[in-house]
């Protein structure tokens, strides 16, 4: 397990990154080389190629190719993988049109994308994932057989990560709960340190929410760590695996005593840089986007072309948020505010169009150059659902403490929150962000916002 800058990469993810960008390199090269051509210099080539490789392993990564937590069904799969190549191409021309042998590679343009899509399927399918699974398999025991255990479980057959291998589980002698698989149920006839190295064991993740009175096996855990066995704790398991903090065994030492949450001057200052440029280019990148949303709001009728409503920011202060209007003027003629749900009533004809694109979205770029927002951080809510998520729901005014953004890693990650259990939820990917962000991860999540937009996830 590698980390830079606070996001934690598997070595088999590093594995796989490098197969495939070495792949669509060498199939380029190949292209470009298909009619003789001679008057491409070999560095232009490689470079060429290079921006290639890179363009098409981002997009794969902004379609959730490469993520752990989520098992994709065979049509997913297959239409995230078709979409990388075939957005990829053509923004490799655009970002390439000056270069030398553009030409050739637009000639040549369909053995590229036949050489990327099935070259990539049998990389990853013929290549990485059998080396992974018998050569560089992270292998797992789980200490505890209780409620957090089977977290755990649920948590590794429902995403089955890429290498890591679960052994089983190891039985506490003052914990007789088991809601675990039996079979899976190691059999203690030994000491934990002892069951570690007959197992080969890489990693141990300690699932049990009650660590007081002698329960956990210190100094066996600590024997383990010092041969180099890793031991990681459920919320960190969550953090790496997920990229969320569960809320059911997160304690409040953990917030203070764990590593991130850092609000250094630099990295607001970054982060407000980050802001302004990316605001500012989509404000013209997409105007004519805007005009047209507008016009079509206007011709449909029933109120204003933009809707304002306060929100909840950055320390808990209130601001007007500016959004295109989708829904109907009467939406809430009784003055409570609601929740939107799924094929809301209330949602406009272009309504439904604006927020399945996130157009709706696009004014709030003025409160993000205000500074009122950022791009990336918690989506705000509105001061009625604050006040009763606070009440409810544990930890939650702890979103507040960075300001809230246009998207963010709840909002990729997770879908549309509209009851208390979904906001429940989305509140662990929030914690996250808060816990580790950073300009890397603010980068990540504009990638996958790629995904969100065209797919149309999440949106109501």
């Amino acid at each position: 397990m590698f980390s830079s800058l606070r996001q934690n990469v598997s070595s088999a993810t590093l594995f796989q990154l490098g197969a495939e960008l070495s792949w669509l390199f060498a199939a380029i090269m190949l292209v470009l080389r298909l009619d003789g051509e001679q008057g491409v210099a070999h560095s232009e080539a490689a470079l060429l190629a290079f921006l290639f490789a890179l363009t098409i392993v981002c997009l794969n990564g902004a379609f959730g190719l490469y993520r752990r937590a989520q098992k994709l069904s065979a049509g997913a799969y297959f239409l995230r993988i078709v979409l990388a190549p075939a957005i990829g191409i053509p923004l490799a021309f655009l970002v390439a049109h000056w270069m030398p042998g553009i030409d050739v590679l637009r000639d040549n343009w369909i053995t590229a994308i036949v050489l990327a899509l099935f070259g990539l399927l049998l990389v990853r399918h013929v290549i990485v994932l059998p080396l992974v699974s018998h050569l560089m398999p992270h292998r797992v025991l789980v200490l505890g057989t209780g409620p957090e255990a089977r977290l755990v479980e649920a948590s590794l057959t429902s995403t089955n990560p890429l290498g890591l291998r679960l052994v089983g589980f190891y039985p506490l002698e003052k914990s007789q709960e088991n809601v675990v698989s039996p079979g899976r149920v190691v059999a203690r006839g030994g000491s934990l340190d002892d069951m570690v190295r007959q197992l080969g064991i890489d990693e141990i993740i300690v699932a049990v929410r009650q660590q007081r009175g002698g329960v956990l096996p210190l100094r066996a855990l600590l024997e383990c760590r010092l041969n180099g066995v890793q031991v990681t704790d459920l919320e960190r398991y969550f953090e790496r695996v997920h990229g969320q903090v569960p809320i059911e065994s997160l304690k409040i030492s953990w917030l203070i005593y764990g590593h991130g949450f850092r609000q250094s001057v630099f990295r607001n200052i970054v982060k407000r840089c980050f802001d302004l440029i990316v605001a500012a280019a989509l404000i013209v990148v997409t105007a004519p986007i805007a005009l047209l949303a507008g016009l079509l709001i206007a011709l449909e009728g029933g109120g204003a072309v933009v809707y304002r409503q306060e929100r909840v920011g950055h320390r808990g202060r209130t601001f007007t948020v500016f959004k295109f209007r989708s829904m109907a003027r009467d939406a809430e003629v009784d003055g409570r505010a609601a929740w939107a749900t799924s094929n809301d009533p209330r949602v406009t004809r272009i309504g439904k169009w604006l927020r399945r694109t996130r157009i709706d979205e696009l004014p709030q770029l003025i409160n993000v150059l205000k500074g009122e927002m950022s791009f990336v951080g918690p989506r705000p809510e509105r001061p009625e659902f604050v006040a009763m998520l606070t009440e409810q729901i544990p930890f939650y005014a702890v979103r507040h403490s960075v300001k809230p953004g246009l998207t963010g890693w709840a909002q990729v990650r997770y879908s549309y929150g509209a009851t208390v259990e979904q906001s429940i939820r989305k509140l662990e990917y929030d914690l996250y962000y808060v816990k580790n962000h950073t300009l890397m991860l603010d980068l990540v999540v504009l990638l996958e916002t790629v995904r969100v937009v065209l797919l149309g996830e999440g949106a109501r």
